[in-house]
């Protein structure tokens, strides 16, 4: 059943998250698939599994997903009609008969919430979960803590337990996660998950024979802007306005040439 943006944007608010929003059809589905499968056979699924980081700047068809209009309809919804691509980055779990692990541990994904480290204020950041591949407990689901968005920023440490994908190799403390509130969000392959940046989330290994591969992309309202925190060190070298007007300007616009704005 279809919900207005008015009721959207009250769940986003209420649960911290939406999920199972059907952005990709088919034919965009199988072309994003074949895309990504060529980059996979130039760098080495080792390499593809985290370090695919901002090549929204240098592909366009990576770029057309960022701004896929469906996607948009519902950030802007969430966000407000003015938006800025903040962020971008392919993750993927690759069975360890295709990518071994390191000391035979499986990549996983530690509790944490994604405003942790990075250095803004001015607004919310909204993490996009784009699936290429069918997504269910079985190869490492997003879990989610509902309504952990209103805790706000929560401590953090160095992960304890080995294989922790986040490139900080941050977690939440254990006793700080209320995980008995988890809720998975199974998607479809072409369908796309939302969070807050304060949510709490993570991810187990994938212990199944697929693939679990996705797009993870990070928008904000431009009325947030950059700040220097020694907590917060992420730098913004890819921000690309992708809906709406920016007159105040806090972050570039690094559009490449072959964008075309459609909001």
């Amino acid at each position: 059943m279809k919900i207005s943006s008015d009721q959207m944007k009250l769940r986003y608010d209420t649960q911290g998250f939406l999920t199972e929003i059907s952005v990709l059809d088919k034919e965009e589905l199988e072309d994003a698939k074949r895309a990504f499968e060529k980059l996979e056979e130039e760098f080495g699924k080792e390499y593809t599994q985290y370090n695919l980081h901002n090549i929204h700047l240098e592909h366009e068809w990576v770029m057309n997903l960022a701004a896929h209009p469906l996607l948009l309809q519902t950030m802007t919804a969430i966000l407000g009609p003015n938006v800025i691509l903040l962020d971008s980055r392919f993750i993927c779990k690759y069975p360890s008969s295709e990518v071994p692990h390191a000391d035979n541990i499986a990549p996983y994904v530690a509790w944490h919430q994604d405003i942790k480290y990075w250095g803004f204020e001015g607004g919310p950041v909204a993490s996009v979960w784009l699936a290429l591949d069918e997504v269910n407990t079985e190869n490492g689901v997003l879990q989610i803590i509902p309504e952990s968005h209103k805790q706000g920023i929560l401590e953090h440490q160095i992960a304890v337990i080995s294989g922790n994908m986040l490139t900080s190799n941050q977690e939440i403390p254990r006793h700080l996660v209320d995980a008995e509130k988890a809720v998975e969000c199974p998607l479809k392959a072409g369908q796309m998950s939302i969070h807050d940046g304060l949510t709490v989330h993570a991810s187990e290994s994938n212990m199944s024979n697929r693939r679990r591969c996705g797009f993870v992309i990070r928008y904000v309202p431009t009325t947030a802007y950059p700040v220097e925190d020694p907590e917060r060190p992420r730098t913004f070298p890819a921000t690309v306005l992708v809906s709406g007007m920016d007159e105040l300007q806090h972050f570039a616009d690094l559009a490449p040439s072959f964008f075309t704005k459609m909001f």
